[in-house]
């Protein structure tokens, strides 16, 4: 007995060293070829550019090719069965967003893969505020004077959004229903005619992620009235929060965030996620996040499933409330 005893401990050993040697082969010489990053979208979006810096990034940091590839389609979802399908071994990556990640597997009754088990959550990379935009027209100057004129207009009070289901249309229902106000949802086919519509009077307010809008707001096309993150954009710091005017606890930001395969080894899960936290804390690189309108937030492999859980089930309530339906 006695022997057979320090014989098993000898094979749990053996089987522990086999362990590290595997872990350190796995992450010690990661990554020796080309990683590529998928982005579910088209170029040029808040996704695909944040996306674009860290690959850039990390790709000096590992000394290999980081390369971007865009499959778009199915609000994401082309993209992301791609990456579910792919070999866990560091190589594929996914970046996506709140809706990628937390509303998809609420608003689609079926999905070409099960949004439960095909991720492992490596790392936030940032907060994707939204400005509440009004039409410069509007005789409004801020979120208490709107939430007044739609109290005296119910249901006249028009906003726009890039699609039903989207981030924007959730904001707006969650906006809606934390101010009890009435307003009546204009779905656009994305956010370039939903604000175009804003800016020419067509539609009252939009939400719209402070990458797209920054721009128009600074040049006077756009008036913003909030934002919708519990902090204050850096990109617009003198610009309130919703929370801050009057909407108590209102947050309806987006994010981008960085998944792989399930199956990757969590010691090259976290590895992955301490370069990412590194390139993402950079001064130069949280300076280009905060230039595209985004606020830099890296967050560890178990605050990001956190995250990824609570606003799942944060959305998940306020589609089935508001019914609301992909298009």
């Amino acid at each position: 007995m006695f022997k057979y005893l320090k014989a098993s401990n000898v094979i749990v050993a053996l089987l522990l060293l086999f362990a590290a040697l595997l872990a350190n082969a796995q992450t010690g010489a990661f990554p020796d070829r080309p990683v590529t990053i998928v982005v579910p979208f088209p170029p040029g979006g808040g996704t695909d550019a944040g996306a674009r810096l860290i690959a850039q990034k990390l790709s000096t940091r590992w000394g290999q090719s980081v390369i971007i590839d865009n499959k778009a389609g199915a609000s994401g979802m082309v993209g992301s069965e791609f990456v579910s399908r792919a070999k866990p071994d560091g190589y594929t990556l996914l970046i996506g967003n709140i809706g990628v990640f937390s509303i998809n597997p609420s608003l689609y009754k079926k999905m070409p893969y099960d949004p439960d088990k095909a991720f492992t959550p490596i790392s936030m990379i940032a907060e994707l505020p939204y400005f509440l935009l009004v039409t410069p027209s509007m005789k409004v100057n801020n979120v208490k004077e709107f939430i007044a004129y739609a109290k005296t207009n119910p249901g006249s009070v028009t906003y726009a959004s890039s699609g039903s289901g989207s981030g924007p249309h959730l904001a707006g229902e969650m906006f809606e229903k934390a101010a009890a106000i009435d307003m009546m949802h204009i779905p656009y086919k994305g956010g370039g005619p939903a604000a175009a519509d804003v800016m020419a009077g067509h539609v009252n307010m939009y939400f719209s992620t402070v990458l797209e809008s920054i721009g128009s707001v600074k040049s006077g096309k756009l008036k913003a009235l909030g934002a919708s993150s519990l902090v204050r954009s850096p990109a617009l710091p003198e610009l309130p929060t919703i929370a801050e005017s009057g909407v108590a606890g209102f947050d309806a930001a987006s994010w981008i965030g960085i998944v792989a395969p399930t199956g990757t080894s969590p010691v090259l899960v976290e590895k992955i996620a301490a370069d990412i936290r590194a390139v993402v804390l950079d001064q130069d690189t949280k300076q280009t996040l905060i230039q595209q309108g985004a606020t830099p937030m890296p967050l560890s492999p178990i605050a990001f499933k956190s995250r990824i859980e609570s606003d799942r089930v944060r959305y998940a309530k306020v589609i089935k409330d508001g019914n609301v339906q992909a298009e």
